[in-house]
């Protein structure tokens, strides 16, 4: 059996036990305060330590602000004072602008202040020798005066007649002459009744002159090529002829080359033909590829590009003409006739002409106008074909316009132009003198002109011979005479028996087409100056 302790060492265990577990918890209340201590301290100190970090940080960003701050005030203070120098700048420039423009307005001011003072200067010379000849002029008034007081009282003496009888001898005289021109007057009155249709008819001619005015070249009817160089001569030529050969199968016009320097010519009789030679031969020279396969082509492209020409100018004509659409082979056929001359006169622009002077005839007449232009604008058609087939031209026209679809008054008006065949209705009549005034205006042909500037030059000299008339002008193609007077010698009472006069002159010495109108010129004038 075991023994017990005694009840007394129970109590010192526990009472052993009881105090090493108040040291335990003694102790670890200390450790925990340490330790809560240490804790604090390492916070405070951690605290402290990051505290000064910031303050440090704040402490450079201030530092790093402030410097930036200082840059950036440095650099507006430079721009300003940048902007501030070249504000100044361009003050002083502009200052110096002003001061150069005052000072050339200064020297303008004084040359237009000099020439004032030399203009007033020479103002009051001349007002002092306007006065001194007013003063002249009014003794030589007075003493006018008085000389023809003195004339008056010796013709009354020599006369035997007062003043009021000789007005009334000189009314008479005047009454007289009046009468001689009412009766001359109503003679020619008599006669124009006698004459209307004559006169009607040439009436209605002049006017269409004088309303239309057409433009008219001379062309040759030869085409010379310029060359650059006697060397191109050769080159034309080609070895053996083959080339001018070639050119002559392909274009049907000669070549002739002679001694004429840095010159070519080409002679035919087919005026389109010719052209197309004459433009093939300029394209072959500049392209410098001289052989007959070229030739060809060129030639062939050249007469392709004339028949487009060809009716493009008939229809430009048919379209100056106002005239509708016409058949494309007689707008092809008026193309050609662009490229003929008559005279020196080109053959389409005459009948464009003539189909206008055909309209302005029959609307005086009071015929249809658009009948009157085809007739005119066709009249010369037949030229176009005259070498293809035998016959007259107006003839040949007339069958050619004919078969393609024109009425029989155009047909008519064109065969009868020239009296080949009878005309049927005016048209013929109209055509012919359609025609006749177009080739014989002033400077529609050649040999006509001779004659117009002798019957310029015949009105000149009639104005001129009469007294009083300084210098004369033809003007309007001779359709008026301006006459200019000198005003101390023809008054202006005179100027009007004058313009009566040369009138009377020029109707009894010219013969001339429709009317001239003469303007009589005295000039005079009056000055005097505002001060």
């Amino acid at each position: 059996m075991g023994c017990k302790p005694a009840p007394g060492f129970e109590m010192i265990l526990l009472a052993n036990i009881l105090a090493e577990g108040a040291g335990l918890f003694v102790a670890g209340g200390v450790l925990s305060f340490l330790l809560v201590w240490w804790k604090q301290t390492s916070a405070r100190k951690a605290e402290v330590l990051n505290g000064r970090s910031l303050l440090e940080n704040a402490r450079r960003d201030a530092e790093a602000i402030v410097r930036d701050a200082r840059l950036a005030a440095n650099d507006e203070a430079a721009k300003i004072r940048e902007q501030t120098e070249q504000s100044f700048t361009a003050r002083r420039q502009e200052r110096a602008e002003l001061e150069r423009r005052l000072s050339e307005r200064e020297g303008l001011i004084n040359t237009q202040l000099e020439g004032v003072v030399q203009v007033e200067k020479g103002l009051r010379e001349q007002k002092e020798a306007l006065k001194r000849k007013s003063e002249i002029l009014e003794a030589q008034q007075q003493e006018l005066d008085q000389l023809t007081r003195l004339r008056r009282e010796q013709l009354q003496a020599l006369s035997h007649l007062s003043q009021a009888e000789a007005r009334t001898q000189f009314l008479q005289e005047i009454e007289q002459e009046a009468s001689q021109d009412a009766g001359k007057l109503a003679r020619n009155i008599v006669e124009e009744a006698r004459d209307k249709a004559e006169e009607k008819a040439r009436q209605i001619i002049s006017v269409a002159i004088q309303r239309y005015a057409g433009e008219h070249t001379f062309e040759t009817t030869t085409a010379t090529i310029a060359l650059q160089g006697e060397d191109m001569k050769g080159r034309i030529i080609g070895r053996d002829g083959r080339n001018i050969r070639a050119f002559e199968a392909a274009t049907g016009i000669t070549v002739l080359i002679d001694d004429t320097p840095n010159a070519v010519v080409l002679s035919g009789f087919d005026p389109v033909r010719r052209e197309i030679a004459r433009e093939a031969m300029n394209r072959l020279i500049l392209d410098g590829r001289i052989h007959p396969t070229r030739i060809e082509e060129v030639v062939a492209k050249v007469a392709q590009e004339m028949d487009e020409t060809i009716v493009r100018l008939g229809e430009e004509a048919v379209l100056q003409a106002g005239l509708p659409t016409m058949h494309p082979e007689i707008v092809k056929l008026l193309g050609r006739l662009h490229f003929r001359r008559s005279y020196s006169q080109n053959v389409l622009n005459h009948s464009v002409e003539v189909a206008h002077l055909m309209g302005l005839m029959a609307g005086e007449l009071g015929l249809d106008i658009t009948t009157a232009k085809r007739a005119g604008l066709l009249h010369d058609i037949g030229k176009a074909v005259n070498h293809e087939i035998e016959g007259p031209h107006a003839v040949v026209g007339a069958d050619l316009v004919k078969r393609h679809g024109e009425s029989e008054a155009v047909v008519n008006g064109v065969a009868s132009h020239h009296n080949d065949v009878p005309p049927v209705g005016p048209w013929g009549i109209l055509v012919s003198a359609a025609d006749a005034i177009s080739a014989s205006r002033p400077g529609a042909r050649s040999e006509s002109m001779a004659t117009y500037l002798k019957r310029v030059e015949d009105l000149e000299k009639i104005a001129l011979a009469f007294p009083g008339v300084e210098k004369c002008f033809a003007v309007q193609a001779g359709r008026e005479l301006r006459v200019l007077v000198q005003p101390d010698q023809v008054t202006d009472e005179q100027a009007y028996a004058l313009a009566r006069n040369v009138a009377l002159k020029i109707e009894e010495e010219l013969q001339y087409p429709g009317q001239i109108k003469i303007t009589v010129i005295r000039e005079t004038r009056c000055i005097e100056v505002a001060k």
